[in-house]
């Protein structure tokens, strides 16, 4: 049960690897490692920002963690997309409850209309510090960070101290990838100047927005940070010792992760990403597509870490919802080598240039998504990949180095 709920989550949707850490010992979160902080909330009236990922090693909802501490008073929770229970669809509204269990209202951080709601005055008038637990997945249009960058900025407008649990990146090991936002193409899925893999933890991006100066105003928030012990940017999520609670109904697994930098740039296209199958964004298809000449040409390819295989489905959701696709289904076969932005763009090119006649684009949310116009285009003007690809880098490397003065683990690879 969490926050009153059960937690619809088959044995599937679970990796849970409690026998320990290959590197050492298992990963403690910021919430395992609440009662080093009791000080920090101490006669505090506590709002919590928080879904059904915010869980201890022991599977105790941090409504419950939090209710236990010495002289702790829980006033409020705040729901991102997906609500408190991750069990609404992408994109669906969140409305604000009551609690059911606890009785404390449930404020939406979330809505499908064009605005970025976030935390108002009145629902923080009964709130002394505002706490932010919930897992990522480390890519930039995963909506969770922005979240917990518009909630920074709400509590320092109202001059509440902000608290960040932090928890593995469970992409980590995946390089920084993938070009930075152009703010012209600014939105809720990209508000700032960041990468689409950018290999930070929630608790590094918030020290990031706050030290930059990018929240709104340039406001800094009162920013505490309860970092994890025992991990690096180097360890696969398998090695932490943590249980990953799918964040969302379609990120089912860790490998749902790993491809999602890439393949959700399909959401841009008519291409069906796998939603309303049993392997979102690790199968994808369309009725008029030939899964089998695609297969051997990605196959061709050889794309690092990764292989192809035709397959076919029928959504029962989404895009093309009971008709039967051609598809392709993907495996990761060494997560090291694995560059999941780049192997989206070569699927989405593959594909254009193959089904020129059925293929179209969502040409806003594409670029919305990419952060920029300049690969749709470069698409739609025969450009190679690699010379896609060579435009990024000089902003990504000023990214990398601007990454380093913010990292709370060690890090090897960027």
């Amino acid at each position: 049960m969490i926050h009153g709920k059960p937690i619809a989550i088959t044995l599937a949707c679970l990796i849970c690897l409690n026998a320990g850490c290959v590197q050492g010992m298992p990963a403690r979160t910021g919430l395992d490692r609440i009662t080093e902080y009791t000080h920090v909330f101490h006669g505090k009236r506590v709002g919590l920002i928080a879904n059904q990922t915010a869980v201890n090693s022991a599977g105790q909802s941090i409504v419950d963690v939090f209710m236990a501490l010495p002289d702790c008073h829980v006033k409020a929770l705040f729901a991102p997309e997906h609500g408190l229970w991750g069990a609404q669809a992408a994109g669906a509204n969140v409305d604000t409850v009551t609690h059911p269990t606890y009785g404390m209202p449930v404020y939406s951080l979330y809505r499908n209309d064009g605005r970025m709601p976030k935390p108002t005055t009145d629902m923080l008038a009964s709130i002394d510090i505002l706490v932010f637990d919930i897992q990522d997945i480390g890519a930039r249009f995963y909506t969770y960070i922005w979240t917990m960058a518009l909630a920074m900025e709400a509590a320092a407008e109202n001059h509440i101290p902000f608290v960040v649990l932090d928890r593995p990146n469970p992409i980590a090991g995946i390089p920084v990838q993938g070009p930075v936002l152009d703010g012209r193409f600014s939105s809720f899925v990209g508000l700032y100047p960041i990468p689409v893999v950018h290999n930070m933890t929630v608790a590094e991006l918030a020290k990031l927005f706050n030290g930059a100066g990018w929240l709104s105003q340039g406001v800094k928030a009162d920013l505490t940070v309860i970092p994890m012990t025992d991990w690096s940017h180097t360890m696969a999520f398998e090695q932490t010792g943590q249980t990953f609670v799918p964040p969302s109904p379609n990120m089912r697994s860790v490998d749902t992760a790993r491809v999602y930098p890439g393949l959700c740039l399909l959401e841009g296209t008519n291409v069906s990403e796998g939603r309303g199958t049993d392997l979102p964004f690790l199968q994808f298809g369309a009725p008029w597509l030939d899964a089998r000449h695609l297969c051997r040409t990605l196959m061709d390819l050889k794309l690092p870490g990764v292989r192809f295989e035709s397959t076919t489905f029928t959504p029962t959701a989404s895009k093309y919802q009971g008709q039967l696709c051609q598809g392709l289904r993907l495996h990761i076969t060494d997560r090291t080598q694995l560059e999941p932005f780049i192997l989206g763009v070569h699927i989405i090119q593959e594909i254009h240039d193959q089904h020129a006649q059925n293929f179209q684009w969502r040409a806003s949310h594409f670029d919305r998504l990419c952060g920029t116009d300049h690969i749709r285009q470069a698409i739609l003007n025969d450009q190679p990949v690699g010379q896609i690809q060579s435009e990024w880098q000089p902003q990504l490397a000023a990214f990398r180095e601007l990454r380093k003065t913010c990292l709370l683990y060690a890090d090897t690879l960027n």
